[in-house]
């Protein structure tokens, strides 16, 4: 991603996000701005002595964040699972 885009979005969405999260399609309709985001495929700190691999994503989440521009924001988000490899465990990040 563009160094500046990336500023900008980063102004834009919750503090914090882009480091969880990869942008992966933004539009608008009469509704309002649909941002999507999908959490990158890296383990949670805590799990990554574990063998795991990612096993696909939760349902998406749709959050309604503060208006831009007074349209309302909804951010449609997607949490990864990864499966342990020794116990078939599913871990998560919080």
């Amino acid at each position: 991603m563009d160094q500046n885009f990336r500023k900008l979005v980063e102004l834009l969405l919750p503090a914090g996000i882009l480091e969880y999260f990869d942008l992966i399609d933004s539009n608008q309709d009469k509704e309002g701005i649909h941002i999507y985001l999908a959490e990158k495929n890296s383990i949670p700190v805590e799990h990554q002595h574990k063998k795991a691999h990612s096993k696909g994503f939760f349902s998406e989440v749709v959050i309604q964040d503060f208006p831009i521009r007074n349209q309302r924001v909804m951010l449609h988000a997607k949490r990864r699972r990864w499966e342990v490899l020794e116990d078939g465990q599913i871990i998560t990040r919080d």
